[in-house]
């Protein structure tokens, strides 16, 4: 392989392109000790001490720091990695390295998330949010079913919370129709089943 170019990535690191491709980041002084020079080969003891070791311990240490100050699912992690300037081979390794220790974990995110929004959004809202979010299907169904059976979610919470957003948008079911459809319209984005938004209006606004 031979070093294309050397770019400057911020005051420490660059970027390094290998036969004209993007290839990885490494501290200036990095480069300097192995040593990679600009339009010369990289040696394959080289290329494996960057890709096996130096890289690999990088990722894992970025991804525990960015998990200590928030919780990320799969997908959101692999794209901070990768914004990183990491190769996707050591990206993965560092995913498995981080869930194998139970630091990631879609059903449980997915759990945290229907606890935090539940009392201000519907099923249908909070799965679109976390099918947005890479989890998938499976681990979300798996986390209504756990939180259902806390009382987080289910039947009952969804109309505990239509109304209570009603009695913070002042519904009253003799309000001009127009006024009624605002707010009909309101909790339908918030995720609500147009079922029970017109079961908890008493109304027959659709």
């Amino acid at each position: 392989m031979t070093v294309t170019s050397i770019i400057p990535a911020g005051k420490s690191r660059c970027k390094i392109i290998l036969n004209g491709e993007f290839s990885f980041v490494l501290y200036k002084g990095e480069i300097r000790r192995l040593p990679i020079v600009e339009g010369e080969e990289l040696s394959d003891d080289v290329y494996e001490e960057i890709m096996n070791e130096i890289l690999p311990k990088r990722a894992i240490l970025r991804a525990m720091n960015l998990l200590r100050k928030k919780t990320f699912t799969v997908k959101e992690l692999r794209k901070k990695l990768i914004e990183g300037g990491y190769p996707e081979s050591v990206v993965e390794h560092a995913l498995e390295y981080v869930s194998s220790y139970g630091y990631t974990n879609d059903e449980r995110f997915a759990e945290d998330y229907i606890r935090y929004h539940s009392s201000d959004r519907g099923s249908k809202r909070i799965e679109a949010d976390l099918l947005m979010k890479g989890v998938s299907k499976e681990d979300i169904a798996a986390a209504f079913r756990e939180c259902d059976k806390l009382g987080i979610s289910g039947s009952e919470k969804e109309k505990e919370s239509i109304t209570l957003l009603l009695e913070k948008k002042h519904y009253s079911p003799d309000m001009d129709i127009k006024e009624r459809q605002k707010i009909f319209n309101f909790l339908l984005r918030r995720g609500y089943s147009a079922e029970n938004i017109s079961k908890y209006m008493k109304t027959d606004v659709d």
